[in-house]
Parts: structure tokens; sequence; C-alpha cells
């Protein structure tokens, strides 16, 4: 098989169209899937309405897709979200979103689905080790696959991408077939919601969890660079990818509001488990688990292949550590901003301040979604029309996505407050740290 050097960043390209797809597919779904529908349930408390806010979130989702996709045919660079940032609006807001994403957005979800793991492997295989020890060991482990190649951890993500859908088809078809239906989702308790402002400030809190779960497809656009075909091949796993995830969450909160009812769901800590439980038993919650430990597994290994790719475009641009933007002469990967990776996650996950952290996440990551969306925009004015894939629906899709996302940004805030305002804060702390990079180092390309 052939490949090439991605021009001058000294990355190979190596990924097809399936790990393209995979990407996308496993950045979005992690553990999250297998809980925040009982989240949702605790706000809103109508089957119609549990269900409803996943398929809205959904086409939040891939209206965002859609523009990530546009962005990615025009600017088909290493670092992705942090390049069409970087383009749309300078160094400093580039800078300030991968700053965030090492220190609040990616590490610290890392370290939350690295505890989630090591909470669901103790259980499945009751060893002599602490949770902390765990979660280092597998981030450790990670760590070193994808320093062998991205040719390494793109197969090891895929092969557990596979896994994750397997896994998610048991839960649904497994709900569905051998579980009888909840007397409160056949017979819906009535004037369940209130009316008014009261059910738009219920769905806005529930969309929270739901736009959590399906944050995550933007960090596929970090390895462009290393893509076979990535104007043809990560537009279409976007679109394909962003899709399929659409159908698996949205098919995972029927069958569990199926199985437990609106009530039932919402007091429920592991509707995963719950619903396998009484479809299959004992055994059925066992196989559950196992798939989201699986599950957490894939996340962290899509993390650890994709994000240190942003900080190796953030030295290239002289904004970070020089020896981050090194390229292993062997393996054509950048080891130090994997290992960077590595160490931040591995250092909160041991903190015990990685629960903290994840809730600052939501807040700070949809101010850059919501950026990201207006960065078409602007390169739509500035920038000659070319042939390639273009927006449908754009300036009307682009434009709600945009006001989605601030949307959600304020309900967040509305809803956690100090935590909120906690995140902001470590994101403004960056502006001092960029002005320090810009001084210390040359603009522009290494």
């Amino acid at each position: 098989m052939s490949e090439t050097v991605s021009d001058s960043h000294g990355l190979v390209r190596r990924l097809g169209p399936f790990d393209a797809t995979m990407l996308v597919m496993g950045g979005i779904i992690g553990a999250g899937i297998f809980v925040n529908p009982a989240e949702v349930a605790r706000h809103v408390h109508s089957p119609g309405l549990i269900v409803g806010v996943w398929i809205l979130g959904g086409l939040i989702a891939m209206a965002g897709a859609l523009v990530y996709a546009e962005l990615a045919d025009r600017r088909p660079d290493v670092g992705g979200q942090y390049a069409y940032l970087r383009d749309a609006f300078g160094q400093t807001p580039a800078f300030l979103y991968g700053w965030s994403l090492l220190l609040v957005i990616q590490s610290g979800g890392m370290a939350a689905v690295a505890i989630t793991f090591a909470r669901y492997f103790l259980d499945l295989a009751p060893l002599p080790l602490s949770e902390g020890m765990v979660a280092s060991a597998v981030l450790l482990l990670l760590v070193a696959i994808n320093c062998l190649g991205v040719r390494a951890g793109g197969t090891v993500q895929s092969g557990l991408m596979v896994l994750k859908i397997v896994a998610i088809g048991i839960l649904v078809i497994g709900g569905w077939w051998f579980a009888s239906a909840n007397p409160g989702f056949v017979t819906p308790r009535a004037a369940s919601e209130a009316g008014g402002a009261g059910m738009l400030a219920a769905i806005g809190a529930a969309m929270t969890p739901v736009m959590f779960a399906y944050g995550g497809w933007q960090t596929s656009s970090f390895v462009a660079s290393e893509m076979r075909n990535p104007r043809r091949d990560l537009v279409r796993a976007l679109l394909l990818g962003v899709a399929g995830v659409v159908i698996l969450y949205t098919a995972v909160a029927f069958v569990c509001v199926y199985a437990l009812g609106p009530d039932g769901l919402a007091q429920s800590k592991t509707p995963a488990t719950d619903t396998m439980r009484m479809a299959l038993g004992e055994t059925g919650a066992t196989v559950i688990a196992l798939g989201i430990a699986i599950s957490a597994l894939g996340f962290l290994s899509q993390g650890m292949l994709t994000a240190p790719r942003v900080y190796f475009a953030m030295a290239e641009d002289g904004l970070f550590f020089r020896k981050v933007a090194e390229v292993s002469a062997k393996t054509r990967v950048p080891i130090a901003a994997i290992v960077l990776q590595g160490v931040v996650a591995i250092a909160i996950a041991l903190s015990g301040t990685y629960g903290q952290i994840l809730s600052y996440v939501v807040s700070v990551d949809f101010i850059w979604f919501g950026m990201t969306g207006a960065a078409l925009f602007v390169f739509r004015r500035r920038d000659p029309p070319e042939a390639g894939f273009r927006a449908p629906g754009h300036p009307l899709t682009t434009g709600l996505f945009v006001v989605a996302c601030v949307v959600v940004v304020i309900a967040t805030v509305a809803s956690n407050p100090v935590n909120s305002m906690i995140g902001f804060a470590i994101l403004l702390a960056g502006i001092p740290a960029c002005r320090y990079w810009q001084r210390t180092n040359k603009p522009g390309r290494a």
C-alpha cells in the first residue's frame, strides 16, 4: 500500500475511509450514552420527550457535521478545528482552543472515562488494584500503542469501535426483544411536564447531557493530514459517522425508556445495566458491563490518537514547546505530543478532580463549536468559491448550529454557574500563556 509524507509536517498519510468513519464515531461514543439517558429523564418525564431530546440533539449534531465537512474540504490541515479557528480568527483564539483542549476538554474527559473503564474492569476482574492505578495503566498502554505509529493507533481504534457498535446492538436488540414494555412507557402519567417556559427550561437542561454525549465528531479532523484522501474521506466520514451515532443513540434512549419507563429511568444510576438485567438477567448485566468497558477504552484510544495533533500544530505555529512539534523519524508520529496528552490525563485521573473538570467541558467546548460554525461564514465571505463539498442549506443550517451552540452554553451556565465560571477562568488564563509563546517563539510555521 502506498503512503505519502504529509506536506512539510513529516506526518504520513496512512488512514483510509473506514478508519476516518470509525474515528468520527469513536470520538462521539464513549461511556456517556450508557448513563446519560437517565440524566435526560430527570429533566423531562414523558417517553416522547425523552426520545425527542435525543433526536433534537442528533439534528444539531448533523448540522454541525455539515459545517465541519465543508471546513474539512476547505482546509484538510493538521490540527483540524485548531486550523479552522486560526485561519478564520487568528492565533489567539486558536491557541485558547488548544489550551482548553489540553487542560479541560480532552484531558478531563479522558480522565473521567479512564476511571469509568477502571471501575467496570475491576468489577469484571477483581484485582488488588486501585481505580487510579488501572486508569493510569490503560492510558500508558494507549500512549505506547500510538507512539508506534498512526497505523497502529488507527487499527486499535477501528477494532474497538466495531466492538462498541456490537455492544450497543446487543443492548438495543436485547432490551427490545427480551424485556417487557414498562407500564410507564405504555401509559405515561398525565400532565407530567410543566407548561410553557417551564417545559422549555426542562428541555434546555436535558440538552446539556445530550450534547455532551454527541460531542466529539470534531476530533477526527485533527488527523486530517494523516488521511490518504482527507478532502474525500473526512467529509464522508463526518456525515456517515454522525448519522450512524444519531441512530444508535436514539435507539438506546428508546429501549431504556421502553424497558424502565420514565420514572424508572430517572431513578436509575446505570440504565443500560438495568435494562440488560431485565432482559437477560445477570448474564445480560455482565455482558453490558463488558461493553461499557470496551466503549470507554475505545474513546480513550480515539482521544490519544487525535488530540495530540492539535498540540503538534500549536507547536508548529510557535505557540507551544518546540519539542511537541517533532516527528519521530521511525514511526512518523509526534511522540512528545502523545506523551503530553497521556501525562496530563493521568495527572487529572490520579488527582481525583476529573469529575469537577468534566462539568466544565460542555460550557467551554460549545463556545468553540459555535466559533467554528462562525468560521464557515468567514471563509465563505473571504475566500473565492471553489469546487468541493458545500454545507447544504447554508447559511440557515450553519446559523441554526451556531445559535444552538449558544443556547447550550447559556443553558449549561444557568444550571451549573460556578463550575462554568471556573471553566471560563481556565480558558482566560490561556491569554497570558499565548502572549508568552508569541514573544518566545517566532510566529508562523516552524
